[in-house]
């Protein structure tokens, strides 16, 4: 069975999500997939059950932390921010990326 464009986003995922709330601060789930998707032109749609296990992991390794907050239309949301150990996390994750992105441009360009 071919794999599916949110398959590829996997491996990426918490890459995304601490880059985005280093960029942006504070945001929900729903802000966070929103922010993915219109950054990256529609290319990138994060699934909510995808999202929020991860946001649980993060959450367990002290990389985000979160709080409940009301939101601007009343209603409860809980909101996501990076820690310090997650910025250091994200320069890691970072790294890792662009050392796999080299690697697959090498064996695209080899001839």
């Amino acid at each position: 069975m071919p794999k599916t464009r949110n398959d590829k986003l996997q491996g990426t995922l918490t890459l995304l999500v601490l880059r985005t709330l280093d960029s942006r601060g504070s945001l929900h789930g729903y802000a966070l997939c929103d922010h993915i998707r219109h950054v990256s032109e529609e290319l990138l749609r994060v699934e909510e059950g995808s999202l929020y296990p991860a946001l649980h992991r993060m959450e367990q390794d002290a990389w985000i932390s979160s709080k409940w907050e009301i939101t601007d239309k009343g209603r409860k949301a809980k909101v996501y921010s990076i820690t310090a150990r997650g910025r250091k996390q994200l320069a890691e994750e970072h790294e890792t990326w662009e050392r796999l992105t080299r690697g697959v441009t090498r064996v695209l360009r080899y001839s």
